[in-house]
């Protein structure tokens, strides 16, 4: 009896682990300061369950995507990834108006997918405030309301965190970064928001892009500036800050808006920011070398685990745009050449990230690696049971 005790005893460690290991815990949105968008409008990408095996070689644990696409969220089953999927802008009506079709939306889309998919995030929409659809920037508060009211009853507010991600039209100035506030035209939107988001523990998130900024004034701004290279910066004359790169300008301009709006404490994290590696002839600073360069130095940048020059002791934090080309996106040609990978799967430029390719011999290794340790604990395991037995028959 006390032999089959003691293999009993081992049994429920082993299952108490696997479940400590595969339960919520504690993980709430973003965790370290790396992630990654997996932007998929496209017509010859990799499936997704190969992407999985892509951001495992690659080392990046946090991934938004843009919708709930269920292939999607089966394949990150298992896969330890955390992941944030999206509420598209054309259900936002819908959720606004009727607290059952968000109820409906998160039973069918998060629920059903916990814990085995690591849905640690829901994005309310996309840019929504400062854009000229007036009716989604009506129903974004209400909606955001909803999603978290079902996600609350449901008993996963502390396990699922809700968002929404502006662009940077939510500014009325950004320039220097602590004379940034907010549009008064959306102040009427914004601060509600602001103000329930304040309430739940959710961040403000921003999508930043030097590239952008740098194609819109480059008689003004300083592309190395924009790149992360050496250059003379510039200082903030209210606040005597000195800035190196645009990125972290750009995030203290959020902090500087939210400080005026009264959210002081708020944590700024970036959901987009990128450089196009290729566009049209107006678009000459689209190049491979400058979007490698911006990435490895934003990659740099982030690994430091570090805060901005207005808000040191806070750790910078930033998805990527984007995780490939995408061939079907609509605009200039720079908006189809973000990716950091090519549809093929091979990288389009080397910032120290594996191809497809070899991504998949590092986890066919990995496989290999794990059925092993776990014959060599099986074997373990009944070795010592067997020695347990002859004890307790002697």
């Amino acid at each position: 009896m006390g032999a089959f005790s003691l293999f009993g005893w081992f049994i429920f460690l082993q299952f108490a682990a696997v479940l400590t290991d595969s339960a919520y815990g504690d993980v709430k949105g973003f965790t370290g300061t790396y992630g990654i968008n997996y932007g998929r409008i496209a017509d010859n990408i990799p499936s997704p369950d190969k992407v999985v095996k892509l951001l495992k070689a690659a080392k990046i644990k946090n991934v938004r995507i843009y919708d709930a696409d269920h292939s999607v969220l089966k394949a990150f089953k298992g896969s330890g990834l955390d992941l944030v999927i999206g509420l598209p802008n054309e259900y936002l009506k819908d959720m606004s108006f009727d607290p059952n079709n968000a109820m409906s939306w998160v039973r069918t889309n998060v629920q059903q997918f916990l814990p085995e998919t690591r849905i640690r995030g829901i994005a309310v929409g996309n840019e929504v405030l400062g854009g000229n659809n007036h009716d989604n920037e009506q129903a974004l508060v209400g909606a955001v309301k909803n999603i978290y009211n079902a996600i609350d009853k449901l008993h996963l507010a502390d396990i699922v965190q809700i968002t929404t991600a502006h662009s940077q039209a939510v500014f009325s100035n950004s320039y220097p970064p602590s004379s940034c506030i907010f549009r008064a035209d959306i102040v009427q939107y914004m601060k509600p928001m602001l103000q329930f988001f304040s309430q739940i523990g959710s961040p403000f998130c921003i999508n930043v892009y030097p590239f952008l900024a740098y194609m819109s004034d480059p008689e003004h701004i300083n592309l190395n500036y924009s790149l992360f290279l050496l250059n003379d910066g510039i200082d903030d004359n209210y606040t005597k800050l000195h800035y190196d790169n645009m990125f972290d300008a750009q995030v203290d301009a959020s902090y500087a808006a939210l400080n005026d709006a009264g959210f002081s404490k708020m944590e700024v994290i970036v959901t987009e920011t990128g450089w196009a590696s290729h566009g049209d002839d107006n678009e000459a600073v689209a190049t491979h070398q400058n979007a490698r360069t911006y990435n490895y130095n934003l990659r740099k940048r982030l690994a430091k685990r570090k805060g901005t020059p207005y808000r040191p002791k806070i750790l910078a934090r930033a998805y990527i745009f984007a995780l490939f080309n995408e061939n079907l996106k609509s605009g200039p040609t720079s908006e189809r050449n973000f990716g950091l990978y090519k549809p093929d799967g091979s990288i389009s430029y080397n910032i120290g990230f594996p191809s497809l390719s070899s991504a998949s011999s590092s986890m066919l290794s990995m496989k290999v690696a794990r059925i092993q340790d776990s014959l060599g604990l099986f074997s373990m395991v009944v070795t010592t049971c067997a020695a347990v037995l002859l004890v307790m028959m002697v």
